[in-house]
């Protein structure tokens, strides 16, 4: 098992703790886990990207190589074509579709969408909306992680526990709204595949 995955988002969107959750859960299947982190202008609504290697094997490098990822897993959606260079052919993007525009040339969000769904392996979903209507607007990431599970070669049980892992200190409520984002993504996945 191989799985190279880019993450990419704008400052604050939560992409380090997507990162998190599929690193804890990775470890606890018993994989071998790289990861690198690009941090952009995150207090001024820059770019934010990590590259996330797991395997069931030792992996020498933590930098994907072009035309390589997976899986491009963005809560921006102009941030998931900036790295689709990345994306090997036969990879997914997940995104979503409300945009975080914080450019004065932000390009037409229509143009934006319609290159996301000219690739033949991509979910495009408003995981802004979806977390709203679940009450926690903060858990759009989740929402997104869970969009992406269905491809992770993961159990949806190890990301459960690794959301309660890393939202134990904040309570029971945040674990529940965590993980009914992470249901509410995985089970738009299903019926938009």
């Amino acid at each position: 098992m191989k799985k190279d995955i880019v993450l990419a988002g704008v400052g604050g969107q939560g992409i380090l703790s997507i990162a998190a959750i599929i690193g804890i859960a990775a470890i606890d299947a018993g994989l071998f886990l790289k990861q690198a982190e690009v941090h952009g202008m995150s207090q001024r609504g820059g770019d934010v990207q990590s590259n996330l290697r797991l395997s069931d094997k030792e992996i020498a490098s933590d930098l994907i190589p072009f035309g390589k990822a997976d899986m491009i897993i963005s809560v921006e959606p102009m941030e998931s074509l900036r790295y689709l260079p990345m994306l090997s052919p036969d990879g997914w993007l997940i995104t979503n579709t409300k945009p975080y525009i914080n450019i004065p040339d932000y390009p037409e969000l229509d143009e934006l969408i319609k290159e996301i769904e000219s690739l033949p392996n991509n979910i495009a979903l408003n995981a802004d909306q979806i977390a709203k209507d679940l009450g926690s607007p903060r858990a759009a990431n989740v929402v997104i992680l869970g969009a992406a599970s269905p491809w992770l070669d993961l159990r949806y049980e190890e990301l459960e526990n690794a959301i309660k892992k890393i939202f134990s200190s904040k309570g029971n409520d945040i674990i529940k709204v965590n993980l009914q984002a992470l249901k509410a993504g995985k089970e738009f996945a299903e019926k938009n595949r």
